[in-house]
């Protein structure tokens, strides 16, 4: 790293540790060691991204049966910025009010959307199993103007999920969040799929899409 002021930020755990073998590979989009259905190997990528995105780096050791530590550096700014947003909302983000389920079967991913269409303005609802959020939709299918769902999940994917709220409520519109190119051609040209994120996902262009959707607009740019 260029020599400067950094804050360290040091996550720590006392689990299994990393093989020696998967060292290298933590940081791939995708890869992962969790069973088909239990993770995407999106987690680890989407922070190295936003670390680099800010001009940080991060570093990792871990020893078999002991832990692991990752320590995230961040170049300290001299001074605040003007241009900040003022109580976490961004002015250059379109906004809202409407209430949004979002469907995640990765706990930390479901908060961080929530976190993000919050700071929006959105009411959110956030469920971490397909059949859990349809059993949600179906109690009060009023009460959601819009669905948020990830693909890859375990008992009901994401493309299933929408087409059984479509067939609650057909006008709701269900956005899909993908990583696997291989199901976005059918994705695209599926009637019960109104818009495409694909992972990592963008903030502003989940921001956009959410908004045209729900002003009546069919998201053709994702």
């Amino acid at each position: 790293m260029p020599a400067g002021d950094y804050v360290q930020i040091t996550v720590r755990d006392t689990g299994e540790g990393i093989a020696e073998e998967y060292k290298d590979r933590i940081f791939e989009p995708y890869f992962t060691t969790k069973e088909k259905g239990h993770g995407t190997g999106l987690g680890l990528s989407v922070v190295h991204g936003i670390v680099e995105s800010h001009n940080g780096q991060i570093s990792v050791c871990s020893r078999r049966g002991e832990g692991t530590s990752f320590h995230v550096y961040l170049p300290l700014a001299e001074t605040l910025s003007p241009e900040l947003p003022v109580a976490g909302r961004s002015k250059e983000l379109p906004t809202g009010h409407e209430s949004i389920l979002v469907v995640d079967d990765e706990v930390p991913i479901v908060k961080m959307h929530q976190q993000s269409l919050e700071r929006l303005g959105y009411r959110i609802t956030v469920r971490s199993s397909s059949m859990e959020a349809l059993a949600a939709f179906r109690a009060a299918p009023a009460r959601f103007d819009l669905v948020l769902t990830d693909m890859a999940m375990p008992q009901m994917t994401g493309d299933r999920l929408a087409r059984a709220v479509k067939e609650v409520r057909p006008e709701v519109p269900v956005i899909l969040c993908t990583g696997f190119g291989e199901r976005i051609a059918g994705s695209r040209k599926d009637p019960d799929i109104d818009g495409i994120l694909m992972k990592p996902i963008d903030k502003k262009q989940m921001a956009h899409i959410i908004r045209e959707l729900l002003d009546g607009e069919r998201a053709d740019d994702y």
